[in-house]
């Protein structure tokens, strides 16, 4: 049952208008696969700059994000503070707070500083992290001997040097899970894109919910899921390549634990 929807989207883009018509038993035809619904799915909005648009922001908001989660994270795993749980606690409490009750708070915040249309709230949100990537690295970190970082200590080893030369390496797991999940909460975003962004650098996603309609305002569904699928297939190459690393980093950070 997972794969019915993808298997419905799949037949809704080789379908013709008349088959879609006609109901669900028609989409099974394949017969005559309608494959110029990709080609016109693709040249009616400018596909490439928008997915460029995607990208870039899909890329900036994984890198900040998992370096900042990851540093903060190190921190709180590794350094004595007062009040260092209850700052713990407070950021994880954030996580209870439902992002469309902020939504507005947040529109109104940016355009006052005059950052609507830009690209800068994601570079805020990058270097701020995230709650649950926050706790993802700090769990991590925690998890890891004492006795590695004593031993670094012992050699001189200053704390940025601790965390880039033994903490980082043994983090490839988690590091990789916070840049795919970092990416793909980028790249499927619509909401944050369609009221931050314009028209010129807006995103794939918020394009192609919008920039399939015919004449008269409704939407055109066989082109619609022809760019769906178009829109699904770097996020699945991603996983695809990067799916065997993170197993064999897991099953290595698993060796050593």
């Amino acid at each position: 049952m997972f794969g019915v929807p993808f298997v419905w989207i799949v037949l809704t883009a080789l379908a013709s208008p008349q088959q879609l018509a006609e109901g669900a038993a028609a989409l099974l035809d394949l017969s005559n696969p309608q494959w110029s619904n990709f080609v016109e799915a693709f040249t009616k909005i400018d596909f490439l700059a928008y997915t460029g648009n995607s990208l870039f922001l899909s890329l900036l908001t994984c890198i900040l994000t998992t370096a900042s989660s990851a540093t903060v994270g190190f921190a709180f795993s590794r350094f004595r503070a007062p009040g260092k749980k209850v700052l713990f606690t407070i950021i994880l409490a954030t996580m209870m707070i439902p992002s469309i009750a902020t939504l507005i708070p947040t529109y109104v915040l940016f355009a006052r500083l005059g950052l609507v249309g830009t690209y800068w709230p994601w570079v805020l949100w990058g270097i701020a992290g995230t709650p649950y990537l926050i706790f993802l690295f700090r769990q991590f970190f925690s998890a890891i001997p004492m006795e590695l970082e004593d031993a670094a200590i012992i050699d001189g080893a200053g704390w940025f040097r601790i965390y880039v030369r033994v903490f980082l390496p043994l983090a490839k797991p988690a590091l990789l899970t916070s840049a795919l999940l970092s990416f793909t909460w980028a790249w499927g975003d619509y909401l944050a894109p369609s009221l931050l962004l314009n028209i010129n650098n807006t995103t794939l996603a918020v394009a192609t919910a919008n920039g399939y309609v015919d004449p008269h305002g409704s939407g055109i569904p066989t082109l619609q899921a022809a760019a769906a699928i178009m829109y699904l297939l770097p996020v699945i190459v991603i996983f695809l390549f990067t799916q065997k690393q993170f197993m064999g980093s897991s099953l290595g950070s698993s060796v050593k634990g």
